[in-house]
């Protein structure tokens, strides 16, 4: 993924918003997430995200972050998720 991302953030709100998401999501936590365009992920956080420093496509820098979770009932399958495009997190 980079350094750039589709939606980058710089208003406090937003920066909270995806920081609670983050703590949400510890090491090895096993988490079903609902995305924004309604996807349903249930797996482990393989390691807590952070958030980062990007550059969006028009090359404004902001912050995002993702999150890398292994697939429930696929093990070999990974999903690298922004953690703008998560909707709800519960745990699994």
């Amino acid at each position: 993924m980079g350094r750039s991302a589709s939606n980058v953030y710089t208003d406090q709100h937003d920066i909270a918003v995806l920081e609670a998401r983050a703590a949400r999501l510890p090491d090895e936590a096993r988490v079903k997430v609902v995305l924004v365009d309604g996807g349903r992920i249930t797996g482990v956080v393989a390691a807590r995200p952070t958030i980062q420093t990007f550059l969006d496509e028009d090359g404004r820098e902001g912050l995002n972050g993702i999150v890398r979770i292994d697939d429930a009932h696929d093990p070999g399958r990974a999903h690298l998720l922004w953690l703008d495009q998560i909707l709800e997190i519960e745990a699994g």
